[in-house]
């Protein structure tokens, strides 16, 4: 029997906290679950529930990690060594009283109410945590990924799986680069214009890793096949998201969002548009369905020929909570590098000017480029956040919340 489950796994229903629960009710060592003798008596605050104040002390209500609520005790502020909890929960406790009007210096005591929402917004932000270690376990990317909701109570997407690259429909094929160059060096010394000059195109990247073609035009990289290096300044889309960003949920009813946390300059890679690759046919299908439920992210890949879109509805990266701007910081851009298919090009996402660390990252669902460029990739996302659940592929008026001064007042 033990052989026959030999290299067999089961993912555990169970969160890590609750493991460590479980160990120290049995009183167990585990060193996976970092629970020892040193730390098995351990009392960790997990997050504050309420507050209350005497005339010569303040008490906070504890929820102790690894103990189940029924736990929960008045502890005096002197007897905890939380400072960072204990600051949040003042932040959370002022910001709450603001919204309700209330005064906003620490009350005697909370109305139920007001911990309540304390309570929810400390076990949103556990959940959040949780999802944003996800994430960064998951990405193959350098820039790491934070998240960050100051808005309201809602949690994680759920059935929602971040992937790196496309995730292949059925039926469909892509098909592996035969050749590679000979560069030695493809930026000085191109062989035969290196790998854009075999599709008859020059290289789109300046040495330092900067876009230096329009909109429209299409960019051919290096690929597994080819003598140079990863360093190559013709590899730039194949390493991956190399900023810091942030998921954020934004105030204004646009749903996620996402901020940059570092400064970027103009005509830089910022991201891939990621999701599962499908055929037209079965885009259209989906998207009845996702009228049905007022949301969709369907890209269509239609650089030379409408076959394919990129559905990044439950299978995406990070370029799933990009929203929309009619004055957009980024553009988008078909890129080719180990699949020369024209009907499948990976999508990239290119700053468009200099972008200042906190600002919001978007592009325009509409894309539209110069008219004597070729056809660029366009898409049918995200609409419902502009309040109606139809399509923007039959042509519904979508009110757009972008807010800029340019602002078309509809997506679609």
């Amino acid at each position: 029997m033990a052989e026959d489950l030999k290299g067999c796994s089961v993912t555990c229903k169970l969160s890590w906290d609750d493991l460590q629960e479980v160990c120290r009710r049995k009183r167990l060592h585990c060193k996976e679950l970092r629970v020892n003798k040193h730390n098995i008596n351990d009392y960790e605050v997990e997050y504050l529930c309420d507050y209350k104040k005497s005339k010569e002390e303040e008490f906070y209500l504890v929820k102790w990690k690894g103990y189940p609520e029924s736990s929960n005790t008045w502890e005096p502020r002197k007897n905890l060594k939380c400072r960072k909890l204990m600051a949040q929960f003042h932040v959370d406790m002022e910001h709450e009283l603001r919204r309700l009007k209330r005064r906003t210096t620490c009350p005697k005591r909370l109305d139920k109410d007001v911990a309540w929402i304390l309570v929810e917004k400390a076990k949103l932000r556990k959940k959040l945590q949780h999802w944003e270690a996800d994430l960064n376990k998951t990405r193959n990317h350098p820039g790491r990924i934070f998240v960050l909701n100051e808005v309201d109570l809602e949690g994680p997407p759920r059935d929602f799986t971040y992937i790196n690259n496309y995730k292949v429909g059925e039926g469909i094929v892509l098909n592996e680069m035969a050749v590679g160059c000979d560069c030695k060096d493809c930026f000085s010394d191109p062989i035969a214009g290196c790998c854009p000059g075999a599709s008859l195109h020059r290289l789109a990247y300046t040495d330092r890793g900067q876009l230096r073609v329009r909109a429209g035009e299409p960019i051919y990289e290096c690929n597994a096949r080819c003598c140079c290096g990863l360093d190559c300044p013709n590899r730039v889309v194949q390493r991956g998201i190399q900023l810091d960003l942030c998921i954020f949920k934004t105030a204004n009813g646009r749903g996620w969002g996402v901020r940059t946390l570092q400064h970027i300059r103009k005509n830089t890679f910022v991201m891939e548009y990621v999701g599962e690759i499908i055929t037209s046919d079965e885009a259209e299908k989906r998207g009845h369905l996702y009228d049905r439920q007022g949301a969709t992210y369907l890209f269509d890949l239609d650089y030379v020929e409408d076959v394919y879109t990129v559905d990044a509805a439950h299978h995406g990266n990070i370029s799933h909570f990009v929203n929309h701007s009619c004055n957009p910081n980024l553009q988008v851009y078909n890129v080719f590098i180990d699949n020369l298919d024209e009907r499948l090009p990976r999508i990239a996402l290119f700053s468009t000017r200099s972008i200042r660390a906190g600002e919001e990252l978007t592009f325009d669902y509409k894309m539209q480029i110069d008219p004597v460029d070729a056809e660029s990739t366009r898409m049918d996302s995200n609409f419902s956040l502009a309040g109606l659940p139809s399509s923007p592929k039959k042509r519904i008026r979508v009110e757009c919340r972008c807010g800029s001064d340019t602002c078309r007042k509809y997506l679609f």
